[in-house]
């Protein structure tokens, strides 16, 4: 399960980030693309693993977020939401100009006495 490793690295990310605050975060905002292979209750799942091993994380709400698949497309210049793995444009063309739906990122960070 590679979700274990992915939280672990973002709470190192954010230790390593914010070294004097870390131990005031009280909720850690993920954006998951969907096609980041990530599932966000497997990630809730290593969450809940990782506070066994670190208890001082217990205070931490972690938020996953999917975000669509979106695309461009060249011909008519504009973006489009991928539905059912269909690249196609509304104007009826195909484009594999993704712009949105690979990501997996901290997006938000709150701090205790925000």
């Amino acid at each position: 399960m590679h979700e274990i490793s992915i939280v672990r690295n973002v709470f190192q990310t954010l230790e390593q980030t914010y070294p004097e605050k870390f131990d005031r975060i009280v909720k850690v905002q993920v954006q998951a693309g969907l096609l980041s292979n990530v599932q966000p209750i497997l990630i809730q799942n290593a969450f809940e693993a990782l506070i066994q091993e670190e208890p001082s994380l217990s205070d931490v709400e972690l938020e996953v977020l999917l975000l669509p698949i979106i695309a461009h497309c060249d011909a008519c210049d504009k973006d489009f939401e991928v539905k059912k793995h269909r690249f196609i444009c509304v104007c009826g063309l195909p484009s594999k100009k993704i712009i949105q739906g690979e990501e997996l990122q901290i997006s938000e960070v709150q701090f205790s006495g925000q």
